[in-house]
Formats: C-alpha cells, sequence, structure tokens
C-alpha cells in the first residue's frame, strides 16, 4: 500500500487554494524549482542538453547555486572512469586510462570469479586450517588465526611441522609475538596450494584466509588473478558512479588542480608509496562530464588562466605543486578534464573576470544576468508559497507554514523589492534572506508546539532575526556611534597601546588615547 505522501497533491490556482504549505506540490524538475528566473532556467535547459557553459550574473542569494545544480542533475551519468596506471619504465611518469562505463562493468564481473568460494575453517582439511593458523596443531581446536595462541590449550598455534627448523631457537615461547610483529595484519603470506578431485577431474586450488572465513580458489579463479597480476598496477583517480556537480568555490591552487601527496621515503619500493598512489584530482578532473560550479569567480585570480587552458585543451596535467615534496618530480600528462563550467559572479567584480575566459564562456555558452525581483502578480505570489514548501522540505526541522504566515511573508517580499532594488509592485528574488527569515520564524513554531508557522511566528522573526546593522542602529543611533563608543572604550582597555597606534588619524576616534 502507497504512503500517504506519495499521493499527488493537486495544482493550486493561488495562495488562496491552500491551508498550509504542505497543500503545495513540489516539482520533481529541479529546474522548475528555481523561482524567479525563467531566462536562466530556459537558457539552463539548453547548456545541459548542449554541453555549453554558463556565467550568472547576480546578487548573492538570487538561485545562481540551486540553478547550477539543476542543471547539472539534468545530465547524463559519467560514462567513464579515470584511472592511474604505474609506469614501469619511468615510474614518475604514471599514465592515465579511461575506462567506458561496459568496460567497467566487465571488469568487475571479471574480478567477481576470482573472489572464490567462502567455507567455514572446519570444511577444509586440517593442515591446511592449520597452516592458515585457524586450527591448533596440538588439540585441533578451531579459534581465529588472529589468536596466536589456542583459546583451549594456551599453546602457540604452530604451523611448522616439528623438526622443520625455524631459525629461531625461542619459538615456543615468543613465535607468536614475532609472528604479530612481522605480520601485523595476520594475513598468510601465501596462499595453501594443494589438489582436489571434483566431479572426477583433479584441480589445483589454493586456500587463503579471509577473516573468520576461508577463501577458496579453483583453477579458474587462479588464472583469472594471475591475468590481473600480470597487468600494470593501476588506482582509479575519477571513480565511475560519481556527483556530476562539483563545487569548487574558494578552492586552493591544490584543490582544483591536483597534486600529487608527499612521501618521506619516496617511492622506495620497500619504505615509501608508488608514485601512482600518491596522485590527486583536483576539482576539475573530478567534474569531467559533469559541472565544475565556481561561485565568485572573479576572486580565484591568476588561477583563471589554468581554468582557460582546461576549457580549452579538454585535459590538464597533475603534477607535484610543492617543490620541497618527493611528489615534485611526478606529473600525469592529458588527465581527462571535459566539463560544464557554470560561474557566477556579482556586477561590481566583472572587471576582475580574465578577458580570454569571458571570451570562451561566450563563445562556447551563455552570459545570463539574473532578475532581482519579480511583478507581483498572484502566479508569482504561489511561486513564493512553493519557495516556502521547498525550504520547508529541505531544512527537515521546521513546520509547515499557514496561508496566513505565507501571505506576511509575501508582503515582506513586497516591501524588499522596493526598498532594495526600488521596484514598485514587485516581489523580491533575494530568496536566501527570505528563507532565513521563514527558518526562523520556524525554530520559533518549533518552540513554541506550534503544529504550523503562523503569521505571529513570521511578525516575531522580523523583529529578531534583523541584520546586526539594523540593532546598532536601535542601540547606539548610528553605525559610528557604535564604532566610537565601542572603540573608545572596550577596544581600548583591552587591546591598549597597540591597536590606538595602529590608528593614523586619531581624530577617527574622538575619546583620544586616553
Amino acid at each position: 500500500m502507497a504512503d500517504a505522501t506519495e499521493v499527488p497533491r493537486k495544482t493550486l490556482a493561488s495562495i488562496d487554494e491552500m491551508e498550509t504549505t504542505a497543500d503545495i506540490p513540489i516539482p520533481t524538475d529541479p529546474l522548475d524549482r528555481v523561482i524567479g528566473q525563467e531566462k536562466a532556467v530556459e537558457i539552463a535547459r539548453i547548456a545541459a542538453y548542449q554541453h555549453r557553459h554558463l556565467l550568472l550574473v547576480g546578487p548573492a542569494g538570487i538561485g545562481k547555486s540551486m540553478t547550477a545544480q539543476a542543471l547539472a542533475l539534468h545530465l547524463e551519468r559519467p560514462r567513464t572512469e579515470l584511472r592511474i596506471v604505474h609506469n614501469p619504465e619511468n615510474p614518475e611518469r604514471p599514465t592515465v586510462e579511461v575506462v567506458t562505463r561496459e568496460e567497467a562493468y566487465r571488469e568487475r564481473e571479471a574480478e567477481r570469479t576470482t573472489e572464490g568460494e567462502l567455507i567455514d575453517p572446519r570444511e577444509a582439511p586440517a593442515s591446511v586450517a592449520e597452516r592458515l593458523g585457524y586450527r591448533c596443531s596440538r588439540c585441533a581446536f578451531y579459534s581465529l588465526p588472529t589468536e596466536r595462541f589456542c583459546p583451549s590449550c594456551s599453546n602457540p598455534k604452530s604451523s611448522t611441522p616439528p623438526g622443520s627448523g625455524t631459525g629461531n631457537p625461542f619459538r615456543d615461547i615468543v613465535g607468536g609475538l614475532l609472528e604479530i610483529t612481522v605480520n601485523p595484519a595476520g594475513n598468510a603470506p601465501e596462499p595453501v596450494r594443494t589438489t582436489r578431485t571434483r566431479n572426477g577431474v583433479e584441480e589445483v586450488v589454493a586456500y587463503e584466509r579471509a577473516g573468520e572465513k576461508i577463501k577458496v580458489l579453483d583453477q579458474r579463479a587462479l588464472e583469472r588473478r594471475r591475468e590481473q597480476q600480470r597487468e600494470s598496477p593501476r588506482k582509479v583517480l575519477v571513480k565511475l558512479d560519481r556527483n556530476t556537480f562539483v563545487l569548487a568555490t574558494g578552492a586552493s591552487e591544490t584543490e582544483l588542480l591536483g597534486d600529487v601527496r608527499h612521501d618521506p621515503y619516496g617511492g622506495h619500493p620497500q619504505l615509501g608509496s608508488p608514485p601512482y598512489e600518491r596522485v590527486i584530482p583536483g576539482a576539475i578532473h573530478e567534474a569531467h562530464e559533469g559541472v565544475l560550479f565556481l561561485d565568485e569567480l572573479p576572486h580565484l585570480g591568476y588561477l583563471q588562466r589554468h581554468i582557460l587552458t582546461a576549457m580549452q585543451e579538454k585535459r590538464f596535467p597533475i603534477t607535484g605543486r610543492n617543490p620541497q615534496s618527493a611528489g615534485a618530480s611526478v606529473r600525469v600528462d592529458a588527465v581527462p578534464c571535459d566539463f560544464i563550467l557554470v560561474a557566477a559572479a556579482n556586477i561590481q567584480d566583472m572587471h576582475r573576470i580574465l578577458s580570454p575566459l569571458r571570451s570562451r564562456i561566450a563563445g562556447s555558452g551563455y552570459e545570463v544576468l539574473l532578475e532581482t525581483a519579480m511583478p507581483d502578480t498572484p502566479a508569482n505570489r504561489l511561486k513564493l508559497a512553493q519557495f516556502c514548501a521547498q525550504e520547508i522540505a529541505a531544512d527537515g526541522r521546521i513546520r509547515p507554514a499557514s496561508r496566513g504566515a505565507v501571505e506576511l511573508l509575501v508582503q515582506e517580499a513586497h516591501r524588499r523589492a522596493e526598498a532594495i532594488d526600488g521596484r514598485r509592485n514587485s516581489l523580491t528574488l533575494r530568496l536566501r534572506e527570505l528563507g532565513g527569515l521563514l527558518r526562523t520564524a520556524g525554530d520559533f513554531a518549533a518552540i513554541s508546539g506550534s503544529p504550523t508557522i503562523e503569521a505571529k511566528q513570521i511578525r516575531e522573526a522580523l523583529v529578531r532575526a534583523r541584520p546586526i546593522e539594523e540593532q546598532i542602529k536601535e542601540a547606539y543611533g548610528s553605525l559610528q556611534g557604535g564604532l566610537q563608543k565601542e572603540a573608545t572604550e572596550a577596544q581600548r582597555q583591552s587591546m591598549g597601546y597597540y591597536t590606538w597606534n595602529e590608528q593614523s588619524d586619531p581624530r577617527q576616534f574622538p575619546g583620544g588615547y586616553g
């Protein structure tokens, strides 16, 4: 029987038809959840279908990151997996391998054929169980191989026949402890090979430890394992099943472009890590076949040039970025990074975007100026109600909002559109602040035990959730008044001479230096 929450909600024509935001259907298409940005949504659909870049321009909190995430959800799942392969001829120049989804699935199926059969240690031949450390050679008691002494007779579980010689005259006393030191993982150094007859045919089998069980590898599994061992060692750099949305806002050079981890022992075969194992992908590589979202693009500075190169070549090398690191000499060339760039910027920072980068975006994509307000119509009021329903569902800790609460929130959106953007008969699209107001009201409703968010909680939130600047003005009369009072009393007493000496103009602080 289907859950009641799965019943489709009827489409509403206006806010007047709702009782609470629980009555409002939330679109399943993520782009339909972006409120008031019809032009940006239309272009985002095109960008997802045609794999175009996108530059979104506008103030904070109007839906830039939400549009980027929604675009990423419209992309197909990644079709390839990226791997780094050991290069035996030149280990510091590992190679990159691109594996298709079909190839990856075939390899996983082949790996499953080498996993072998798990059996209880009592089902294995007694000699095999003893050599693997499951069976005590003295009293035949079975226990885990990590227990070096038999829980039944308290003797060391010896896997070496008497008289065979071990080179350790004190094996009966400390042999188990030495094995723990040499082999802390408790794994047999080599599988135990023997023969068995199945269906009248004799075949070679291998037994090896598998926790509480013993793994049996038949002849077919052994052949598959030998084939895999003949291949060059490799590791997955960017996995097949991955998120198509990569947020790289504020990323460092290493996080953005990749790096090679430092190992104090370098690539020493016994002590260090092979170079291919230390390669780390950057965000541009993790976004391969997906969306790379860069909010505040102008603040990346010189790193914009690397983004441009990656966009042009669709490949970017991974190198060690610290010249004092053991990874400085390691380099992997031509690592794929075919991504859709969705960048965001404020209007006042447009001049700080690299001109060739803007040209690349415009030549292979779109530049979109986002709206800060939308007309105050019944349809758009219902969109704000939908926004409230989405925020409540995403938060998961606050109650549905009543119609009265939504209407009051719409009035506040109308007031802010005129006060902030000078748009009359409009509703603000600076929705992040409205979402914060709704959450504050929801917290008050939860504390008071109210089953819904009511208008009175919205009014209380309007008072309690005011910006700090407004709170300072109320307490001190003005921002400057608050600065002067706090600077002449608190800062002077707590920070003393050095803080005040940093001020070049004592007239800024009428209290003087005291």
